[in-house]
């Protein structure tokens, strides 16, 4: 089991207030995404944390204390019927047997990826271009509602000026066949964690999937904290794409330029400062899995 050291016990009132607090903050980001949904209209820079990224908004909002943490009191069996819990002398906790191979397998891949990251040089000069790279000489489109702000040959023309050097395999996998040849690196899935680098905007997003992969075990205000940031980085990523979405109140981030290129390196790094919190919590979560407890 834990060390004793590792281990924090919450009274119910201490956990209640822990959970609501947690509640209330998510509750604005799930209630404009039920809205949509209700309305039956597709949100291109929101929905893809929800449809991309697969933690239903349910989830989002369901609190989960985290590795070490005891529930007391009568209301924490309810957490019982959730995978990942069990119930001891002292109250409800995080079930060691919960985390088998291959879980255990995955989660120590993790760690090695975000170590690798973390020492890795950030890289700052991508620009961007990932989006545009996916529309490079497309016949069709992700987003076929919204007008792209150049016509397809200037399109091309911007993006065979500029170096492209994206090192996120989950955005190069989107590439068109005639973009992936311009990309200096060829990343592939079984080589990605090779490439990850914390100057990128997708790899930084995805410290929010990495993150709730490890539900229960992680706790949900670093759940959220990802997902912020999360959402924060995608609606820049949207900006600066080469898709219009004034008509959503994102005014665009010209890449085209040079002064639109500045600016999206100002956000890169702004975000690469937000991220190493969380990856590092991240981090230390994935070693306490993977120290002896497991």
């Amino acid at each position: 089991m834990l060390m004793e050291t590792e281990r924090t016990i919450l009274s119910e009132a201490e956990w209640h207030a822990r959970r609501r607090a947690h509640e209330g903050r998510v509750q604005p980001w799930m209630e404009a995404h039920s809205e949509r949904a209700r309305r039956q209209e597709k949100h291109p820079v929101y929905d893809f944390l929800f449809e991309y990224y697969s933690h239903r908004p349910a989830w989002l909002k369901r609190w989960h204390p985290g590795l070490g943490v005891v529930l007391q009191g009568e209301s924490a069996r309810e957490f019982l019927p959730w995978p990942g819990y069990v119930e001891t002398e002292e109250g409800v906790t995080s079930d060691r047997d919960f985390f088998k191979t291959p879980r255990r397998d995955g989660v120590r891949w993790l760690l090695e990826m975000l170590r690798a990251s973390r020492e890795r040089p950030a890289f700052f000069g991508c620009h961007g271009l990932h989006e545009w790279a996916m529309v490079y000489r497309a016949p069709e489109v992700r987003h076929a509602d919204w007008p792209l702000r150049f016509d397809a040959k200037r399109l091309a023309e911007i993006v065979e000026a500029l170096p492209v050097c994206c090192t996120h395999f989950d955005a190069f996998r989107f590439f068109t066949q005639g973009a992936r040849p311009l990309n200096r690196v060829q990343p592939e899935r079984a080589t990605s964690a090779q490439f990850e680098q914390r100057g990128c905007l997708h790899a930084n997003m995805d410290l929010y999937k990495w993150t709730y992969k490890l539900v229960p075990f992680a706790p949900s205000e670093l759940v959220a904290d990802a997902f912020e940031l999360a959402r924060d980085i995608r609606e820049v990523d949207m900006r600066a794409s080469p898709y219009d979405f004034s008509r959503l109140g994102f005014s665009p981030i010209e890449i085209e330029t040079a002064a639109g290129r500045a600016e999206y390196e100002s956000w890169q790094r702004t975000f690469f400062q937000r991220a190493e919190p969380v990856r590092h919590r991240l981090i230390e979560l994935c070693e306490r899995l993977t120290g002896g407890w497991l």
